[in-house]
Formats: structure tokens, C-alpha cells, sequence
């Protein structure tokens, strides 16, 4: 049965692998090459260290899983900064962007929400 649910595991692993490496080469644009490089091949490779933990003994499995913890902590702040990579050096079309948070950092115009529109108690 461990064998079974192992198999699966790698199966759908490198399925999902698969696929962000397809969704890289097929999306049009960096915002959607970055998702693609990142929540399917995160999932892809969680799945492949789950497949592959269940057929080593415990003392190795505990290193896969510090595996799985280093790739789920640190994919998000790589998809960050290359992001804001992209971004900076004219690689993103700005058309493109529902809203460009990023312009309001760079220009120093940040906008809180708190300042815009609300007054003072005692106005």
C-alpha cells in the first residue's frame, strides 16, 4: 500500500513539475511566468519529497522535510524580488497591471489610505 500511495505522490510530483514548466514557456507575460515558476513547481517538488519520504527510513524523511520547508519559505521572496526586478528594469508592460503599487514606492508618493479624504475628530 506505501508503495501505492508513493507512487501517486511521484506521479503527481512530476506532473505538476511538468506543467510549471510548460506554463513557463506558454504565458505571455513575466507576472504569469513568475506564478507558473512558482506555486506549481513548489507543489510539484512537495509532492516528490512526500512520494519519496514515505519509502526512506524516518532519519532521512526528516531531511526531506527540511527540504520542503527551505523551497515553501524561500519561493515566494524569489518570485518577490524577481518581480521587482522585472519591474524596475522595464521587463513588465505597465499597461498590463490592474494596479501598480510599485509606481507610488518608487515615485515616494505613497499613499496610506488613513491620510486621503478622512479628517480629524476635532475639525
Amino acid at each position: 500500500m506505501t508503495n501505492v500511495i508513493s507512487s501517486v505522490l511521484l506521479l503527481g510530483g512530476a506532473l505538476f513539475c511538468v506543467l510549471g514548466a510548460l506554463g513557463m514557456l506558454r504565458l505571455p507575460d513575466v507576472p504569469s511566468r513568475l506564478q507558473a515558476a512558482t506555486k506549481p513547481q513548489t507543489l510539484g517538488l512537495l509532492l516528490i519529497l512526500s512520494g519519496t519520504a514515505l519509502q526512506l527510513p524516518p532519519s532521512y524523511a526528516v531531511g526531506l522535510a527540511l527540504v520542503a520547508l527551505f523551497q515553501v519559505l524561500t519561493a515566494p521572496v524569489l518570485s518577490q524580488f524577481l518581480g521587482r526586478a522585472a519591474y524596475r528594469t522595464g521587463a513588465i508592460d505597465k499597461s498590463t497591471l490592474l494596479c501598480d503599487d510599485l509606481k507610488a514606492v518608487r515615485d515616494g508618493s505613497r499613499d496610506s489610505g488613513a491620510e486621503s479624504g478622512s479628517a480629524s475628530p476635532g475639525a
